[in-house]
């Protein structure tokens, strides 16, 4: 009988897609967290100045930090917790990396 691996647990390192390339991340830190240690800085450009945004107050007050996350459109950066295999999409057309 074969063993299972066991899933990922927190402090382990996951792959998540950011903008379609894959990041390594810790299982369970925030989005922010992940995305800031791959050296995403913006997550989104404001719609009617287009100034780059980003993580700001990191406890989900400012709403800064809203990006997709699995096809869910408003996702709080800061409030979301990585997992294996998540879907981001910035909306930073100039990301850069």
């Amino acid at each position: 009988m074969r063993k299972r691996a066991a899933a990922p647990g927190p402090g382990d390192l996951v792959e998540i897609l950011v903008d379609g390339r894959a990041v390594r991340a810790l299982d369970g830190q925030s989005v922010a967290g992940a995305l800031h240690q791959a050296g995403v800085a913006v997550l989104r450009r404001n719609p009617v100045t287009g100034e780059p945004r980003g993580a700001f107050c990191g406890m989900g007050v400012c709403f800064e930090c809203e990006l997709t996350v699995d096809g869910m459109p408003g996702t709080r950066a800061c409030m979301t917790h990585v997992r294996d295999g998540l879907r981001i999409e910035t909306s930073d057309d100039d990301a850069g990396w």
